[in-house]
């Protein structure tokens, strides 16, 4: 784990620590990823005799910046946006245009409006982006950070992410 990623991990646990706003996330970031890539994945370009997607190669910038602020964290997140994007592939292989751009607007407006209900009902608190604007590629680390502790995993960042305060208004 990079110093950065400890102080900006250390920032955005202070905008999640309600466990429905995490799971929010979870739901929120998924169906804004698959959203996202869903209608890129319609449009390939060749590379040395097959094919890549316009998905594929956005999507690899932030990838490997995952992969610098946690290695680990980072290939399993890696893991995750390749299954996602073979969801897309697949989608895109069965699927006409208009039912494409049609489970795009839904997939994001879900993925939206997972991410307003976590801060707004059970957070009760503005997204950490609105402050911090780097926090907005966050959100997937986070999230997985929070599956390696759930499953006994990641005890440095367990130390920095912590249990939920039991006075949190989201524990009553």
């Amino acid at each position: 784990m990079t110093a950065y990623f400890r102080r900006q991990l250390v920032d955005y646990v202070e905008y999640h620590r309600d466990p429905w706003n995490c799971w929010a996330h979870v739901v929120g970031i998924t169906f804004l990823f698959l959203g996202a890539t869903l209608p890129l994945t319609m449009w390939t370009l060749p590379v040395f005799g097959g094919h890549v997607t316009v998905a594929m190669l956005l999507a690899l910038p932030v990838l490997i910046y995952w992969l610098v602020l946690d290695l680990v964290l980072g290939l399993a997140i890696l893991c995750s946006a390749v299954a996602l994007l073979s969801v897309a592939a697949a989608i895109v292989a069965n699927a006409s245009v208009p039912v494409i751009w049609a489970l795009t607007v839904v997939l994001i407006v879900i993925g939206v409006t997972a991410q307003v209900v976590g801060h707004k009902i059970f957070e009760h608190r503005k997204p950490s982006m609105a402050d911090h604007p780097a926090h907005f590629l966050l959100g997937p680390p986070f999230v997985m950070a929070k599956l390696f502790i759930a499953l006994g995993f990641r005890h440095d960042l367990a130390v920095i992410i912590g249990p939920v305060p039991a006075s949190y208004p989201g524990n009553r």
